[in-house]
């Protein structure tokens, strides 16, 4: 049974494997270099001591999903608009563990007075753009050529969820 709950240190190493297969296999992260277990333990840790939620979809023992956001950017007039990830396991893809861990994200989102989330997406990524489109995100935003990945320029889509 999927269960959804805030990570904890445990769950980091489970974390780190969605996120290095994200790295080789996708163009969802921006960045060709895996990141090893002290990485992500400091992003944790910056999260967690900033009140930022992070997430994990956990199934038989294993971490399926992760989600989290932080704010979209520094200055101080932005405090009410949060940018997310959410990331799935390869092979969990298309059996709702996104949808249970975004619903969870919004109603966090809501406790914590966002008015905004926002999506930065590859816009190749078609799936992930359905995805958000099926979850009242709307596009707000097209930048092409900002990104660069295995010698490929990508495009950035920004899509934004506004809450009532």
């Amino acid at each position: 049974m999927l269960q959804v709950a805030p990570a904890t240190e445990a769950h980091l190493p489970g974390i780190l494997s969605i996120l290095n297969h994200m790295i080789r296999h996708t163009d969802a992260i921006w960045t060709e270099d895996e990141w090893d277990l002290d990485q992500m333990n400091a992003w944790f840790n910056e999260r967690t001591a900033a009140k930022y939620p992070v997430l994990v979809a956990v199934e038989n023992g294993q971490v399926v999903g992760y989600c989290s956001y932080a704010q979209f950017r520094a200055k101080s007039g932005y405090c009410h608009t949060m940018e997310h990830t959410v990331y799935v396991a390869d092979g969990q893809q298309g059996k709702g563990v996104g949808n249970v861990l975004m619903e969870k994200l919004v109603e966090r989102a809501r406790q914590d007075n966002v008015h905004a989330l926002v999506a930065g997406i590859d816009a190749g990524n078609r799936g992930s753009i359905r995805f958000h489109e099926r979850l009242g995100f709307v596009q707000v935003g097209h930048m092409p050529e900002v990104g660069i990945k295995r010698g490929r320029w990508l495009d950035l889509v920004f899509m934004q969820l506004t809450m009532n």
